[in-house]
């Protein structure tokens, strides 16, 4: 199945793939989903935000077990993120064949998990649940300016069908998300498959930088207002005070104005995801951050926006342990926020990761071995019969 999909949204540059939100290859992805499931007698439901269920048993009765993950990448993101707990989940479906079950079984597929286009994580999860707000969410622009709203009825979606659906979220009695691990906890235990303890909290921020337009050849260096310092001072303060604090922060999005080679920038728009193993830690790291970009803005101005926070989560404790102990698999925190995050404040949910032996996610270096795929796999059909049959 990784083969049937590994063209779809690839850039024959990078080797990385492109799949965002509504766009071509994400459409592409939708439909193999749904070809997918229906080959195997599954009922497929998208609802109002655009996430995928493909159901095993009737989609009436309440305590599904949901597995599953997204499709979605990053820019230039790897093959395994995401799409490796889809096709697992299918796999599992395939090895136990026809087999009797006291509860529903549920294959997601959720929308912008990423969040690459319109800058918001877990967007679909989070519109399920209702974290994110209606308004919020299709108010969002992508690069060009297309908000989601746009986007959505390109694709002939109704935007209006957007928002929390507590009567689905009512039915499900538990989600386990399969994932690649994005780290090297795993090669260094030796283990093929573990459990996730809780995901630290984290948030994306936005710093807007302004200055003064002005010419690089003409403007004498202390006649200047140029925002870029204060953004590079910034930078730097970042590296250090992440470091210090045993947190991580990124600026990895960087928009300049009005961009050109011999110009000293008007305005500065850089995103930061910060990350911390607790959200004092976190809080702390951002506040300093913001009062050391307040105090290298000489001449210029520094205004910080919170466009998305993701609290501490703590996975089900019993549903956890109970599944380490079936799988005789270790228990390890991630720094990386995933829907099994969002979903746990409403209902028990656990993290199953896959070993990757390059410990390089995000990227097209991202990578498991087909040993370790196929463990995941029986992780999951002992995750099935335990739970469902």
């Amino acid at each position: 199945m990784l083969v049937d999909i590994a063209s779809i949204g690839r850039d024959p540059h990078t080797g990385g793939y492109r799949r965002y939100a509504w766009n071509d290859a994400d459409m592409a992805l939708r439909e193999w989903f749904v070809s997918a499931a229906e080959s195997r007698g599954l009922d497929v439901h998208e609802d109002g935000n655009g996430n995928q269920f493909a159901w095993r048993g009737s989609s009436t009765e309440g305590n599904a077990l949901m597995i599953g993950s997204h499709l979605d990448s990053v820019p230039d993101g790897g093959a395994y993120d995401g799409p490796l707990g889809v096709v697992s989940s299918f796999a599992a479906l395939d090895q136990l064949g026809d087999f009797a079950s006291k509860r529903p079984i549920v294959i997601a597929n959720f929308a912008d998990e990423e969040g690459a286009r319109f800058g918001i994580a877990c967007a679909g999860s989070q519109l399920l649940t209702g974290v994110l707000s209606v308004d919020k969410a299709l108010a969002l622009k992508d690069r060009d300016g297309i908000t989601m709203a746009e986007a959505l009825t390109a694709r002939g979606r109704d935007p209006r069908a957007v928002g929390a659906d507590p009567g689905f979220l009512a039915k499900i009695g538990t989600f386990v998300e399969l994932h690649i691990e994005q780290g090297k906890s795993l090669i260094h235990s030796g283990d093929a498959v573990g459990l996730a303890s809780a995901i630290w909290p984290h948030g994306r921020f936005r710093f807007d930088f302004c200055g003064e337009a002005n010419h690089a050849g003409t403007t004498a260096m202390g006649d200047r207002r140029d925002p870029m310092i204060a953004y590079a001072v910034t930078v730097l303060a970042a590296q250090h005070l992440a470091t210090s604090a045993g947190a991580r922060a990124t600026f990895g999005k960087l928009v300049v104005e009005p961009g050109g080679t011999n110009a000293i920038a008007s305005r500065v728009t850089a995103w930061l995801d910060a990350r911390a193993s607790s959200e004092p830690t976190l809080d702390r790291l951002v506040d300093e951050l913001v009062a050391a970009a307040i105090a290298a803005s000489d001449k210029t101005t520094v205004e910080m926006t919170t466009e998305s926070f993701s609290p501490a989560v703590d996975f089900d404790a019993p549903l956890r342990d109970g599944l380490a102990t079936l799988l005789n698999a270790p228990v390890l925190p991630t720094g990386a926020g995933h829907d099994a995050g969002v979903l746990s404040a409403h209902i028990p949910t656990a993290m199953l990761f896959v070993r990757n032996p390059t410990g390089i996610s995000h990227s097209p270096e991202e990578f498991a071995e087909d040993a370790d795929c196929r463990a995941g796999v029986d992780a999951l059909v002992s995750v099935i019969k335990a739970l469902a049959c």
